[in-house]
C-alpha cells in the first residue's frame, strides 16, 4: 500500500496595522513631506488660494505694502502659500500682525500650528495664543477692551472641538499610510530582485 500524504497546517499569525501617528509632526512627515499625492494636493491647494490678491485702495495704502512685502524674509506671495499649507496640513493656521500695541501692524508672520496653544476664554472665544519656540513661551493676548486680536486663527470644521480645526490628513491617515507601506513594500521586492 500506498502512504497517505501527511497532513500540514500553515499557520500564520497576522500582523497588526501599524498606524503613523495622528498630530501636526505625523502628518507633515508622513502625508506632506513622504506622499507624493498629499504633497500635491496640499501645494496645489496652498499655491492657489495665495495666488488670490488682496486688492487695496489706493495702491500706496501702507496695508497693500504690508501684504506684498509682509516680513524681511518673505513675500505676500510666500506667506500666504505656507499659511494655506498649515490650514491644510494641521487644519488650523495662525497669522500674527505684529508691532506696536494699539497701532497698525508693521509685519505679518504665519505661526506653525504645532507650536501654538489656543488659550480658553469663558465666553467661548479664545482670549489668547501661547507660542512656543526654542523652550521660551510668548503669549499673544486678545485686548480685554477692544477685543481686538493680533492673531487671525482660521480653522477648518472639526465636529468635536471648540478650539481647533480638523486636519484634512487626519481623514486621509489610513489611506496614506496604506499608499507609503505598499510603495515601501514595492521598493523592497524590487530591492531584493522581484523575489518576496
Amino acid at each position: 500500500g500506498r502512504k497517505a500524504a501527511p497532513n500540514y497546517i500553515a499557520w500564520h499569525a497576522p500582523g497588526r496595522p501599524v498606524w503613523s501617528g495622528r498630530d501636526y509632526g505625523a502628518y507633515a512627515r508622513d502625508g506632506y513631506g513622504r506622499n507624493a499625492v498629499a504633497h500635491r494636493c496640499v501645494r496645489l491647494l496652498a499655491e492657489a488660494a495665495a495666488s488670490v490678491f488682496f486688492q487695496v485702495s489706493p495702491h500706496t495704502h501702507p496695508l497693500a505694502r504690508l501684504l506684498e512685502r509682509p516680513n524681511p524674509e518673505q513675500t505676500g506671495v510666500e506667506l500666504f502659500e505656507m499659511f494655506y499649507g498649515h490650514l491644510a496640513v494641521a487644519g488650523n493656521a495662525y497669522l500674527e500682525a505684529a508691532g506696536e500695541e494699539d497701532a497698525p501692524p508693521e509685519e505679518l508672520f504665519a505661526l506653525r500650528p504645532d507650536r501654538v496653544a489656543v488659550i480658553p476664554g469663558q465666553r467661548g472665544w479664545p482670549v489668547g495664543w501661547e507660542y512656543r519656540v526654542n523652550g521660551e513661551i510668548r503669549r499673544l493676548e486678545r485686548n480685554p477692551l477692544t477685543d481686538a486680536a493680533p492673531v487671525l486663527h482660521l480653522k477648518l470644521f472639526h465636529p468635536l472641538d471648540d478650539w481647533y480645526g480638523q486636519s484634512p490628513m487626519q481623514a486621509a491617515a489610513c489611506a496614506i499610510d496604506i499608499h507609503n507601506a505598499g510603495g515601501a513594500w514595492n521598493k523592497a521586492l524590487i530591492d531584493n530582485a522581484a523575489r518576496p
